[in-house]
């Protein structure tokens, strides 16, 4: 099966090896046809501790590595 990839931006670096990623999605809402944004938070692992807030980073589906962080970044 394919791992999901997402694309956004980092709102918080404090944690160690962790980093929140806002990721907004678009989409065109099927009763009304009007284009709707959605956003979520993930809690994305960084071995390095090398993104900052602002970044805008590439993250993909991985093992589980704490209860909320299943997702690791694949490159800036």
């Amino acid at each position: 099966m394919t791992k999901k990839v997402l694309n956004g931006k980092v709102v918080k670096d404090k944690n160690d090896k962790t980093i929140v990623v806002l990721v907004k999605r678009r989409y065109l809402e099927p009763f009304f046809g009007k284009v709707v944004t959605s956003s979520k938070k993930y809690h994305v692992h960084d071995e390095n501790n090398k993104f900052k807030t602002g970044d805008l980073v590439k993250i993909i589906e991985s093992r589980p590595y704490s209860k909320k962080k299943r997702w690791e970044v694949i490159n800036k």
